[in-house]
């Protein structure tokens, strides 16, 4: 089982992979799945609350016979991405500092 991943960290997240390039909500899925253990039932709900907020926008492209909606980010969302950057570097430096432990010398023989 692995930890939780806050709100603000899985918006991180999500604003990141949609920085990369603009992405549909399935392939968006598939690529977060890849690393972490997330239902789809729990990014659908961040996406509409980052649209919501302003972070994203979307446009419809024809795929197939039906329209793939698809994020965008926006300067809402790049400003976001980079204050959730900033602040999870922060905490990190933070947990490592107790959960990291650097290699003794007796490790090192």
């Amino acid at each position: 089982m692995g930890m939780q991943i806050s709100a603000e960290l899985l918006d991180g997240i999500v604003l990141a992979v949609v920085q990369q390039a603009d992405t549909y909500g399935y392939a968006l899925t598939q690529q977060i799945q890849e690393t972490i253990d997330i239902s789809p039932s729990t990014l659908y709900p961040v996406l509409r609350r980052l649209k919501a907020q302003g972070a994203l926008s979307t446009y419809d492209k024809p795929f197939g016979g039906r329209n793939r909606r698809y994020y965008q980010l926006t300067p809402l969302g790049a400003q976001i991405l980079r204050d959730t950057e900033k602040n999870w570097q922060t905490h990190k430096t933070q947990i490592d500092y107790f959960l990291t432990k650097p290699e003794s010398k007796e490790d090192a023989e």
